[in-house]
Order: structure tokens, then C-alpha cells, then sequence
């Protein structure tokens, strides 16, 4: 049988990201198909373990290579806190290079083919931005590790009523005031991301994708007594994009199209703002939903919730959107040289 290995980063060690990987590699460890190894400072991870009470041993490692074992965590030492893990749920300027610091390693891991995927949890912007980094978050820094600058994000909700069925969700816009996103709306962005997110359901294993584009206004804008978007940009973009052979259907009202996507009638959609997209997405299953960035010659999946700082170091926080993050990840670990031949620049 093949593993899979993972390199799976501890995020901010002040924040809940510690205790939430601990949980997780504890509860898949000695898995036959994949080994998820962490990546950070060994004395934060032992922290996070102490936290949630876990009865396991934290094993340093030198690479990626080791037999897992039962009750036994691996971790790839980045060297950055030693045994000075600063306070629980402080935004710390040691904990943000240690952060950047795990994520860098684990992208090379990944990139050199050492691991088939990364995992992260979640870090802090404001430690990050203290210890130097100029990005805005995750993403943005992996794509400069990488060499890319075309990155998306891509939900994944399961509909355990829908057996088999994952509805993945895009975003035409990302982190930007709502004002701002309703203003990047045009045809030509739209269309971009019909053909991005159209790719993206292709390299991670759907076939002939069903796409469906959501409206922006109530109601699709009611023939443009509420809003024109939908008649000057998004309808047009939808047409192009079926013109071209791709099954795209909309603009559908946002009020129904993610119902009608988590019962299977389409593969993924296109949200065009932030909340258009989380909102459901959450509301639905909080602890399933994942994050994937598409767009990475590398497999990533993420938590799609912060650093937790006013719970961290409690043993209270849910590890499960961490361990739906890393079983995503197993799941999408055999399309990884797809992925990487798909983005790499």
C-alpha cells in the first residue's frame, strides 16, 4: 500500500494550532495509508499535548521518512523557540517568525516531493507582520514560495446525506471591503473565474464538472430593478463560458444555488464575495468545511477558522475542522503530481 505523507505545520504556537494538530496526528497515528508529520518547535507541540491531555509521545525527527507508530507524534524541529515558547494567546513576534518558519519548511518538503501535501493551522496576521512578513496571510506567502501569483481558495463541504458528493465553492474576490469586491465585479474577472475554478474541479478529480455561478444581487437583481451585475457582467461571462463548451449554469439566486450544490446538482460554485461564500458553507458543517488553494503546484489544505487566542492553551478547542483538513488532504494526496504539473509555473 502506499503512504502518503504529510507535513502538517503548527501555525502560531500561542494559538490553538498546537493543540489542534496534536489532537489530530494523535488521533491518525499509525495509519497504514498516511503519516502526517508536524512541523515546528517541538516544546509548542508538547505544549499543545499537555493542553488537551493526549496520552502520546512527540518524536523529533530529521525528515519526512519515519515508520508512524502508535502514540507517537513525529515533528520536523524548525529551531526557532527552543524551549522559550512565549504566553498562551499573545501576539508575539517570535511566534510569528516560528510560524512562517513551519510553513517555509513544509513548502519545501512539498515542492522537493518529500511529503505529498501540507496541512496548516491557522496563524496570527498581526505576528507574522511583526516578525517581518509582508504578506497578507497563508496564501499570498505560499504563492511567493512557490513562484506563482494566481492562487484561489476552494471549499470543500460534504453532504454525508449526498454519499460521495463534495460541493466545492469558489470566490471571484477575496479579502477586500465588500464595497471594494462588488466593484472588481466585471465580466472579464468572472469569466477568469469560471475558467479557474472549472480547471481546479478538473485537477482534483472531477471529471466533466458541473459549475454553477452564482447571482450577486437578491433575487439575480429581478431583470436589473435591483442591481444590473448580473445583465452587464456576470450573465455575459456565464454565456462566454458555455459558448466555450463548459457546463456553467447561471447566475442562480445565492439565496438557493449552494442548497441546490450541497444536494448534487453541482460539482462546485462560484461565489463573488467573502461571506457569499462562508456563510453557507459554515452554517452548514462549521468542523467539515476545509480550505484548498488551488492555483499551487503543491497540495494544501487548511483550517478555514484564526488562531482562537481568547481559548488557546485551554485543552477547549474542536479539532475537527483540523482533522477534516487532513483527511482532505489524504484524500487529494493521489492527485498530487497532477496538481503539480497543473500550477507549476
Amino acid at each position: 500500500m502506499t503512504r502518503h505523507v504529510l507535513a502538517v505545520t503548527l501555525g502560531d504556537p500561542v494559538g490553538i494550532g498546537p493543540e489542534i494538530t496534536a489532537v489530530t496526528l494523535a488521533e491518525t497515528a499509525g495509519a497504514e495509508g498516511h503519516h502526517g508529520v508536524a512541523v515546528g518547535d517541538p516544546a509548542a507541540l508538547r505544549r499543545g499535548v499537555q493542553a488537551m491531555g493526549l496520552d502520546v509521545e512527540v518524536r523529533v525527527v530529521d525528515g519526512f521518512g519515519t515508520e508512524p507508530q502508535d502514540g507517537v507524534i513525529d515533528v520536523v524541529d524548525t529551531g526557532v523557540l527552543g524551549d522559550d515558547v512565549p504566553e498562551w494567546g499573545k501576539v508575539d513576534e517570535r511566534a510569528g517568525r516560528a510560524a512562517v518558519a513551519a510553513i517555509e519548511r513544509a513548502t519545501q518538503a512539498a515542492l522537493d516531493g518529500e511529503v505529498a501535501g501540507v496541512v496548516t493551522s491557522p496563524i496570527n496576521k498581526e505576528a507574522i507582520w511583526a516578525a517581518g512578513s509582508q504578506h497578507l496571510g497563508h496564501t499570498e506567502m505560499l504563492g511567493e514560495l512557490t513562484g506563482v501569483t494566481q492562487q484561489d481558495t476552494m471549499f470543500v463541504v460534504r453532504n454525508t446525506a449526498q454519499e460521495g458528493h463534495h460541493l466545492r465553492i469558489f470566490f471571484t474576490t477575496r479579502h477586500v471591503a465588500l464595497r471594494k469586491a462588488i466593484d472588481q465585479i466585471s465580466k472579464q474577472r468572472v469569466e477568469e473565474s469560471i475558467h479557474r475554478a472549472h480547471t481546479a474541479l478538473q485537477v482534483f478529480g472531477v471529471q466533466n464538472p458541473r459549475l454553477a455561478v452564482a447571482a450577486l444581487n437578491p433575487h439575480g437583481g429581478e431583470n436589473g430593478n435591483f442591481g444590473d451585475e448580473e445583465i452587464v457582467h456576470i450573465g455575459p461571462a456565464c454565456e462566454a463560458a458555455r459558448a466555450e463548451g463548459l457546463d456553467v449554469r447561471g447566475p442562480i439566486p445565492a439565496d438557493s444555488v449552494f442548497h441546490q450544490g450541497l444536494v448534487g446538482r453541482y460539482d462546485g460554485v462560484l461565489s463573488h464575495f467573502h461571506d457569499q461564500g462562508h456563510i453557507p458553507a459554515k452554517t452548514f458543517d462549521f468542523d467539515g468545511t476545509i480550505s484548498v488553494t488551488v492555483g499551487l503546484p503543491i497540495l494544501r489544505t487548511s483550517v478555514d477558522h484564526g488562531t482562537a487566542f481568547d481559548i488557546a492553551g485551554t485543552g477547549k478547542a474542536g479539532a475537527g475542522t483540523m482533522l477534516s483538513a487532513y483527511l482532505a488532504a489524504v484524500d487529494y494526496a493521489p492527485f498530487a503530481d497532477t496538481i503539480r504539473k497543473a500550477y507549476t509555473p
